[in-house]
């Protein structure tokens, strides 16, 4: 897929961070966004660590489902007039403490054409992110596949 403009890139970003109150409380910062990849930040703070000091369980999750959304987001933003993103199932596995900031790398795992094509048809599209969660070091501390949904808007 052709990358993303700058403009555009912003638009998302922006049009992300507006519409999910949630990611803006926890800090959730964009270090990369296209078409197809999207990197997210969780900046490590008291107010996020657990009882042991690395990022609480729940805002790792929300890290990377927010990565997923915004994946989504940049990749059917365009239908938006005519479908729903909404995920469907989530899994996460936590590998490793994480300790300082965290990313959350999230990549779209079924090509945009082929999801676009079963909206086209009248069907209800469900696709894969996968999202590694690492430290800035690019130590692996987890791993979470989200499943999505495009909802039809009926007229």
């Amino acid at each position: 897929m052709a990358t993303m403009n700058a403009e555009t890139a912003e638009m998302v970003k922006a049009g992300f961070l507006a519409a999910i109150p949630f990611a803006r409380t926890l800090g959730v910062e964009f270090v990369e966004l296209e078409h197809d990849r999207a990197v997210l930040r969780l900046p490590d703070v008291p107010e996020h660590q657990n009882h042991v000091g690395g990022p609480h369980a729940g805002a790792m999750f929300t890290l990377a489902e927010s990565a997923s959304g915004a994946i989504v987001l940049a990749s059917f933003g365009d239908v938006l007039d005519r479908a729903v993103p909404l995920a469907v199932r989530a899994e996460i596995h936590y590998r490793k403490l994480a300790m300082g900031d965290v990313l959350a790398e999230a990549r779209l795992g079924r090509p945009r054409s082929e999801v676009l094509a079963d909206l086209d048809a009248g069907k209800r599209p469900e696709f894969p992110v996968a999202i590694e969660l690492r430290t800035t070091d690019g130590t692996p501390t987890g791993a979470m596949t989200v499943t999505w949904t495009l909802k039809p808007q009926r007229g």
